[in-house]
């Protein structure tokens, strides 16, 4: 049971609809939106994340053990948490119909999706329901039609909580759509990737992979927590130490590559292709307490506040909204200090990254020894000295065809880095990035994580 007097010395928003999305298999659920009509046909839209930081205090155990961990990891079959269960999947998780301390941002908005103002303060919640991606996305189809439905149409024949959750989704949807919109007019990236998922039997094996598209429900979601970020790093200012989520400026030189490249190839290359060609020119996302923006979203000020349960510099922004802009205290830490914490949550951060790509790897090189010796479909997906990486059309493994198996006995097969491919220097027969090919699995190491091919 949370303090009355806890619950006093918040802002009570416990009568608000509330409602959460997210995974279907999700166990902390560390945010949640309200949605309400104004009498003047505006908005009152709140941003809730759970407020940890009431609930983890500096220097205390738990606190140490969560820093040195920095961010949950998110394995194939397993999650391992930043903070202990009882504080990730119950005591700070935004469950249905539990009284819940969040920090929050209440924003009034208008039909045109502009912010008229805004407010950042503690609040205590209830969240009235918890809907995964598929089900806010069938609300969102159900309730579509080529106009903008009227409120009484959404409403009409329906009991009020389910008119009102129905009001909701599909009037965050539009604003969604609006800001989502605006992001990609002022030169954010729009690359979406499909997430792998593998389907475990009892034993812990394998028996499917299966691919999760990102959907208007995911849009809407994205799209609020982005709004809440900026707009909690855009209160901030400037002159006071922070953290900012930052992603400096691609590598112009791989760029201007990746564009020749596609003049050359014409319509022989596929958008696919240029989308992972772009990606890996992009610097990496980082924590700083140096502003220079955040390239990727377009955003002058960007920070992480909406996770606060599975990432430690969440955990910190809340800290410091409180003092900055709650309390009006001063951050009794040095911005050398905070940089340095900042680079610990940046390094932990790439470690669970390469953790989380590597139980991927294994889990596909199981799937694959189930498949030896058959003969598949995919696309050439790299291209480097020593052979040709295949990305398979079906499944989306990734194996290698080494060099020494590509063309006949004594050929030289040169790398043209340019151009992505592989060049016969006998018969200029080459092999290029994105190449429709037709592969053998031959053999997989399981221990590596290794999968090898050959043209079929």
């Amino acid at each position: 049971m949370i303090d009355e007097k806890e619950i006093l010395r918040r802002r009570d928003m416990r009568d608000v609809f509330t409602f959460t999305i997210d995974p279907a298999d999700a166990k902390d659920f560390d945010d949640a939106i309200s949605f309400a009509v104004n009498d003047d046909d505006t908005y009152q839209i709140g941003i809730h994340i759970a407020d940890v930081s009431f609930y983890v205090r500096p220097g205390t155990k738990t606190d140490e053990d969560a820093y040195k961990r920095g961010t949950s990891v998110y394995l194939v079959d397993r999650v391992l948490p930043m903070l202990p269960e009882e504080l990730c999947n119950d005591k700070c998780s935004l469950r249905p119909n539990e009284d819940k301390l969040c920090m929050s941002v209440i924003f009034t908005m208008d039909a045109h999706a502009r912010v008229l103002k805004y407010k950042v303060c503690r609040t205590v919640i209830s969240s009235n329901a918890r809907l995964n991606y598929d089900e806010a996305q069938q609300i969102i189809c159900e309730n579509q039609t080529s106009e903008t439905l009227s409120r009484e149409n959404r409403v009409g024949g329906k009991s009020e909580a389910d008119a009102m959750q129905v009001l909701a989704i599909t009037t965050l949807n539009s604003l969604a759509q609006i800001l989502r919109a605006d992001r990609i007019a002022n030169g954010a990236l729009t690359i979406e990737q499909d997430e792998m998922r593998f389907r475990l039997d009892a034993n812990g094996h394998p028996t499917d992979i299966y691919f999760e598209q990102p959907n208007e429900a995911h849009h809407l979601i994205e799209e609020f927590m982005l709004l809440a970020n900026r707009t909690i790093a855009t209160a901030v200012g400037s002159g006071r130490p922070f953290v900012y989520r930052v992603h400096d400026l691609p590598d112009g030189e791989k760029l201007d590559q990746i564009k020749a490249f596609k003049r050359k190839m014409g319509n022989r290359v596929t958008q696919q292709t240029i989308d992972l060609l772009t990606i890996r020119a992009q610097a990496k996302a980082v924590y700083s307490t140096y502003n220079i923006g955040h390239y990727g979203l377009a955003f002058s000020h960007y920070t992480h506040f909406t996770s606060p349960i599975r990432r430690y510099p969440d955990l910190m922004v809340h800290r410091l909204v409180e003092k900055y802009i709650l309390t009006g205290k001063k951050e009794s830490m040095t911005r050398e200090e905070l940089e340095d914490k900042c680079e610990h949550c940046s390094a932990c951060e790439q470690e669970a990254a390469q953790a989380e790509r590597d139980s991927v790897k294994l889990f596909q090189a199981i799937w694959m020894n189930d498949h030896i010796g058959e003969i598949l479909s995919g696309h050439i997906s790299g291209v480097t000295d020593f052979g040709l990486f295949v990305q398979l059309d079906d499944s989306r493994c990734e194996g290698l065809i080494h060099i020494s198996k590509i063309g006949f006995p004594g050929e030289t097969w040169m790398y043209d880095e340019k151009n992505y491919r592989l060049v016969c220097a006998e018969n200029r027969i080459s092999h290029t990035l994105g190449d429709k090919v037709t592969v053998k699995v031959v053999q997989v190491d399981i221990n590596r994580s290794l999968i090898d091919f050959e043209f079929a």
